[in-house]
C-alpha cells in the first residue's frame, strides 16, 4: 500500500485548518458541538513535551510581592525592600505575583466575567469580531499564530489594543465594553508603578523606563480555555517567552500556568485576585540580560473553562503608533567594557513582525537580535 506523502499530509492539514478557521466559532465551537477527540490540527507534533504536565514541581513557587506597605517609613525602607524583592524575582525567576495592588476587587471580578460573557455569547455575535487582520484594534480568533505554529493550541482569545490611540468605545464588545475601559485605566496605573519599581531595581532613576516609552502600548488578551477531552494531547499555550516589556496576567482558580525554572516546570498557583507579572523579550533586550524573560506555558485540562486576562505592555505596529518605529537596544547605563551590549537595536515593529511570523515554536525570538561575539 502506498503511504501518504509528506506533501499530501501537509495539504490535508492546511485544508483542515482553513475549514476550522472559516467556521469562526473557535475551540469553544468544537466543545459546544460535543467533540470527544482532539482534532488532528491540535495534536502535539513532538515540538513540545506535554507528558510532564502533572510533574510540575509543587514544592516550589514563584515569588509573591505584597504592595501593602509600598508607601512606608520616612526613610523609604518599605519601598526599598519591595524593590529588592522585585530585583531578586527578576534575576532568579522572571516571574512574580503581586498582591494588595489596590485595583478594586469589583473591577477585577467584572473583568473576568466580561471575558467569560464575550466567549460564551451567541456565535453569530462573536463572528463579527473574528479576524486575523493585525491592524484591527479589536478582534477575536483562535491562536494569533494559527498558521505559523507547529501545533494549534486549545484556546480562543479576544484581543483589544488599548494604547495612546485606543479603539472607540463602540468598537469594543458590548458585553465587556465598560469594564474593559475601567480595567485598562487601572492597568495603566499599575503598569506605571511596575516600571518605576523595575527602573529602581536596575539601578536607574525612577522614571527611566517610562521615559523610554515602555508604558505607551497596552495589548489586552482575554483568553478562554474550554475543557479539553484529551488534555495530554494538546496545550493551552505552548512553551514560549512573551514579546513585550512586561505582561500582567489575571488568572482564575483553575490553574494551568507553569513557568520553566532551573529546567523544571513550576505551577503558578492561583491566588485570588493576584496579578502575575512576567518579563518579556524586549525587557531582556533593553536590560542587556540583567533581567531575563522566562519560558512559560499553559497546560490544557479536562475541567474548565479556564479564563485569564493578559495585558502585554508594548506598542503595536499600526499607523498611529509612531513609537513602534523607535529604536530599542541595551540601555547605555547598563553596558560597559566588562558588560558589552549583547543585542543590536531593533524597533517594536521589526521585533513583533519576527515574533508573529515565527509563531510559538518553542524557541526564543531574541536569537535573531543577538550580537555575535
Amino acid at each position: 500500500m502506498v503511504g501518504t506523502s509528506s506533501a499530501g499530509v501537509q495539504l490535508e492539514r492546511k485544508d483542515e485548518m482553513k475549514a476550522f478557521d472559516e467556521m469562526k466559532t473557535g475551540v469553544k465551537g468544537l466543545v459546544d458541538g460535543g467533540v470527544t477527540k482532539v482534532p488532528a490540527i491540535f495534536l502535539n507534533t513532538g515540538h513540545f513535551n506535554v507528558k510532564d504536565k502533572e510533574e510540575a514541581a509543587s514544592s516550589n513557587s514563584i515569588p509573591v510581592i505584597d504592595l501593602r506597605h509600598l508607601v512606608g517609613d520616612d526613610d523609604g525602607s518599605s519601598r526599598s525592600g519591595i524593590v529588592d524583592r522585585v530585583r531578586d524575582a527578576c534575576e532568579t525567576w522572571g516571574f512574580f505575583q503581586v498582591i494588595n495592588h489596590e485595583i478594586p476587587e469589583s473591577i477585577v471580578d467584572e473583568m473576568m466575567e466580561g471575558v467569560r460573557r464575550f466567549h460564551e455569547q451567541e456565535s453569530q455575535v462573536k463572528k463579527e469580531f473574528y479576524s486575523r487582520d493585525e491592524t484591527r484594534k479589536v478582534k477575536y480568533n483562535t491562536n494569533f499564530d494559527f498558521y505559523q505554529a507547529p501545533s494549534v493550541n486549545w484556546r480562543d482569545t479576544l484581543y483589544c489594543l488599548m494604547d495612546s490611540h485606543p479603539p472607540n468605545p463602540d468598537q469594543l464588545p458590548t458585553v465587556c465594553r465598560d469594564v474593559a475601559i475601567d480595567y485598562m485605566k487601572e492597568m495603566q496605573k499599575f503598569g506605571l508603578l511596575m516600571f518605576e519599581l523595575l527602573s529602581e531595581a536596575l539601578g536607574l532613576r525612577t522614571g527611566y523606563l517610562k521615559d523610554m516609552g515602555c508604558i505607551e502600548g497596552l495589548y489586552l488578551s482575554g483568553h478562554y480555555y474550554p475543557p479539553c477531552p484529551e488534555p495530554d494531547l494538546t496545550m493551552g499555550i505552548s512553551k514560549h517567552t512573551d514579546s513585550g516589556f512586561i505582561t500582567v496576567v489575571l488568572q482564575d482558580h483553575i490553574g494551568g500556568l507553569q513557568v520553566l525554572h532551573q529546567d523544571s516546570w513550576v505551577n503558578v498557583t492561583p491566588i485570588p485576585r493576584a496579578l502575575v507579572v512576567n518579563l518579556g523579550d524586549m525587557f531582556q533586550l533593553i536590560s542587556n540580560d540583567k533581567f531575563k524573560s522566562a519560558c512559560h506555558r499553559v497546560v490544557s485540562k479536562k475541567v474548565g473553562p479556564r479564563i485569564s486576562v493578559s495585558c502585554n505592555f508594548r506598542t503595536h505596529f499600526v499607523k498611529e503608533n509612531s513609537s513602534s518605529s523607535r529604536l530599542y537596544g541595551p540601555i547605555k547605563d547598563l553596558v560597559s567594557k566588562e558588560s558589552p551590549p549583547l543585542y543590536r537595536e531593533t524597533t517594536i515593529e521589526e521585533y513583533i513582525t519576527h515574533f508573529c511570523a515565527k509563531g510559538l515554536d518553542g524557541t526564543s525570538a531574541l536569537h535573531k537580535f543577538k550580537l555575535s561575539k
